[in-house]
């Protein structure tokens, strides 16, 4: 039997270390979940989890991407299965966390002819992705792949990868080593990106006037728990943490390994992170009860 493009496109997906994909079926996506079965009674296939609704798809594979520092994968049908993704795409884009978003679409031989759930679907995504394509021919099924992952991957962001229907059960053909064909391969390595020695000082500059530092720590910081710690014991600093950043430093301050680190801000009046702060030194917001009419519902504000 000859190998579809659809085929191909899952050994790409294992190629670049895909291990999970979040999706819902449909017809217009059949031929990869096809694929995806037949990789499996060979040994080699990528972990289907089959959700209820396409949204859950993409929320599920941001959150991936977020607690792992993998890809997150989501797939979906055309037309509304892919619409419904949106959402989940978004709070992936304004979380920057890379996730790689397969769509259906309907036959190539019928676009533009209003078929059944054929949607503009690169113009859907244009926003909330950095990369979007839609493949039109089996040997373009290899670059755009390559690509949508390298960019998501580098700029943590979304990409989408459009594979109408007839292209994913076509005969895979490999790119031309000629004019007018692209050839591309797998693998990202992240740069080290070092700051400038004077913006280094400066920033050392400004902590060590601080009379009372604090420190807030998110996403960026994983990793680098160690340097946190550090800088934290330096300043007498307390460290809070935001929600992406709260696997970077544990929660209990009495541990060694991070004596200041604070909960997450939006804790109410006497709780830890207020004794905590107070004892280090550091500056701490004090709430009150706000008066207000009575058709307004009470609640704590900072002064």
């Amino acid at each position: 039997m000859a190998r579809m493009s659809s085929d191909f496109f899952v050994q790409r997906l294992k190629d670049w270390g895909v291990s999970r994909i979040y999706g819902y079926s449909g017809d217009g996506i059949n031929g990869v979940l096809g694929a995806l079965q037949r990789a499996e009674k060979e040994g080699s296939g990528i972990e289907f989890i089959q959700v209820r609704h396409e949204e859950m798809a993409a929320f599920m594979a941001t959150a991936h991407a977020k607690f792992t520092g993998e890809l997150g994968v989501c797939q979906s049908t055309g037309g509304p299965g892919a619409t419904h993704l949106i959402t989940g795409l978004y709070d992936a884009k304004l979380d920057h966390v890379p996730v790689l978003a397969i769509a259906g679409q309907a036959e190539s031989t019928v676009r533009g002819a209003s078929y059944q759930q054929e949607l503009n679907l690169d113009r859907l995504f244009a926003d909330v992705a950095a990369y979007v394509q839609e493949a039109s021919a089996p040997a373009q099924v290899r670059h755009v792949t390559d690509r949508a992952i390298r960019i998501a991957v580098a700029g943590n962001a979304v990409s989408t990868i459009v594979l109408p229907k007839d292209i994913q059960d076509t005969k895979y053909e490999e790119p031309g080593q000629a004019h007018v064909f692209t050839r591309s391969g797998t693998g990202y390595a992240h740069p080290i990106v070092v700051p400038q020695p004077a913006d280094l000082a400066r920033a050392a500059e400004v902590l060590n006037a601080g009379a009372k530092v604090a420190i807030l720590i998110g996403a960026g910081a994983r990793g680098a728990s160690a340097v946190v710690t550090e800088v934290a014991d330096l300043l007498g600093a307390g460290v809070a943490k935001a929600l992406l950043g709260k696997d970077v430093l544990p929660d209990r301050a009495d541990r060694g390994d991070a004596p200041l680190a604070l909960p997450a801000p939006g804790c109410r009046r006497g709780d830890r992170r207020r004794r905590l702060a107070t004892s280090a030194g550091q500056p701490c917001h004090r709430y009150r009860e706000a008066r207000v009419s009575k058709k307004w519902s009470t609640a704590p504000r900072f002064i």
